[in-house]
């Protein structure tokens, strides 16, 4: 089976910070795929902007070697690579000077006026603002322009907000896309499909059947080059406000009236007004932090947070679970658990919904222990979605049950390579369809949840739990569930 491509209208897509990793680990890699499979009208361009001067042969040479270094020998044939450099080009940009490259910029756009315009800012947020400006004062915007933002969107509700007033001075809310690239993942649609193209699940998906659900977002990796950034965010900022939440909202919303932006995220908006809010103290008995050290991985030993951090002492979570409730007549009594990590034992995404078990077994104990149906499905790696059943175990001699999975692998079901999240959310963004992307609302909800939290940690005397680097976190995280009864999922993990 093959996928369809659908090509875009011709655009100018304009990346602000070319030549970080952002760009040459993910972006490039992206829009290269997309020209492979022929979606990228032959006159679309690819501009890079950042400080560095430098000429667009040499850029192109960098982008190549971007290529040779995070895409596949066998997925880079001479002649395509070839032409996709020829869509590169750079003007070196000083977002913060006013005359530093912009006027080479307005030339270099002049020529494709009429075509979809976007701005990616592959930069750090406290840019966004003076490059929006710099955009706007120098006559970049059209009807068909949109700017792409990336996480974090502050760190808080109030600077939040701050940053969507500054980027809003510039562009209207229709024309910005904020970028979640969890959003993007195959399982993480096909999530929606499964829910509401399917007569099976939906009259089952609510609290009277569903007894709770997990979310695990596990990273093997520690923070690495990232930790003067990751020391003044922590995981409940890095990963729980944005990519968690959207999961989580993606299992619990209401079916929206159409598969169309704003009735998409108008249903998400509702989820995250319902979360029940972490007030009170509550914070000791419903959020577990963690922070790693030394320990062991797949390849050796690694270093604890403190040592790559290069301090002796810091609050800052590399671990979060929390035990979440939605207050609304569909989940009411049902429990999100939800984890996530770094320097975990394994590299891996998972929604798992949790059906309640059967009200009695007519099998007798001849026949083993029952478990609950579950429904895992699996974001990364290796993409699918997996049911568990009880089945008879084959052969003679009674009645014997065993907990099996149906499982659809998407590698091996549709034996096509599938697209990465940022192949199509930046297509999207071309296409004008937002219906993958945060709105203003929904950002601003999200840190409503997340703000009490943070200000209950930051009162709090207790430090951070410690955990050994390659384990699943700290064993509060453990009681955390298992004192209701449960455990956390770890089949395949």
């Amino acid at each position: 089976m093959t996928s369809r491509i659908i090509a875009v209208d011709p655009f100018d897509l304009v990346v602000f910070g070319a030549t970080g990793d952002l760009a040459y680990r993910k972006l490039i890699p992206a829009l290269f795929h997309r020209h492979r499979d022929g979606q990228i009208p032959d006159v679309s361009r690819i501009i890079g902007c950042s400080r560095r001067p430098m000429t667009d042969e040499a850029y192109r040479k960098a982008t190549e070697d971007a290529l040779k270094k995070f895409v596949p020998a066998d997925e880079r044939e001479p002649e395509l690579v070839a032409s996709f450099l020829e869509r590169i080009f750079y003007v070196a940009v000083d977002a913060t000077a006013e005359k530093s490259g912009w006027p080479d910029l307005v030339k270099v756009l002049k020529e494709g006026k009429d075509r979809v315009r976007a701005f990616y800012l592959a930069v750090s947020p406290d840019l966004f603002g003076v490059i929006c400006e710099g955009i706007g004062a120098h006559g970049l915007i059209t009807p068909q322009t949109r700017v792409i933002i990336e996480k974090p969107i502050g760190k808080s509700l109030e600077s939040a907000m701050a940053l969507s007033d500054t980027v809003g001075k510039v562009f209207k809310e229709s024309q910005i896309y904020r970028i979640d690239h969890y959003l993007g993942k195959e399982t993480v649609q096909n999530l929606m499909a499964l829910r509401f193209a399917n007569a099976l699940f939906e009259p089952l998906w609510n609290a009277a059947h569903i007894d709770h659900v997990q979310i695990t977002v596990a990273e093997s990796v520690g923070v690495e080059s990232r930790a003067g950034y990751y020391d003044t965010a922590g995981a409940l900022r890095d990963m729980v406000q944005n990519h968690i939440l959207q999961l989580l909202c993606l299992v619990a919303m209401e079916p929206p009236s159409q598969f169309e932006a704003d009735a998409m995220r108008d249903e998400k908006l509702k989820v995250l007004r319902s979360l029940k809010p972490i007030v009170d103290g509550m914070a000791e008995q419903v959020t577990v932090r963690g922070q790693y050290r030394a320990g062991a991985s797949a390849g050796g030993p690694v270093p604890g947070y403190l040592e790559e951090l290069g301090r002796n002492d810091s609050h800052t979570e590399t671990f979060v679970s929390i035990k979440a409730e939605i207050e609304n007549w569909r989940w009411a009594g049902v429990p999100f658990y939800i984890r996530t990590g770094k320097r975990l034992p394994s590299r891996i995404s998972e929604i798992v919904v949790s059906f309640k078990s059967i009200p009695h077994s007519i099998f007798g104990a001849s026949a083993g222990s029952l478990a609950s149906n579950q429904l895992v499905m699996r974001l990364q790696p290796d993409e699918g979605v997996r049911l568990w059943l009880m089945i008879k175990d084959p052969g003679p001699g009674g009645m014997r049950l065993r907990h099996v999975p149906l499982d659809m692998s998407f590698a091996q079901t549709f034996k096509t390579r599938s697209p990465e999240a940022y192949e199509r959310l930046i297509m999207d963004v071309i296409r004008g369809n937002a219906t993958l992307f945060m709105r203003r609302d929904e950002v601003e909800a999200a840190w409503r949840w997340i703000d009490p939290i943070l200000d209950a940690w930051s009162t709090s005397r207790e430090a951070p739990k410690s955990y050994t680097a390659g384990t699943w976190g700290p064993s509060a995280a453990i009681a955390l569930i298992e004192r209701d009864g449960r455990t956390w999922h770890e089949e395949m993990i």
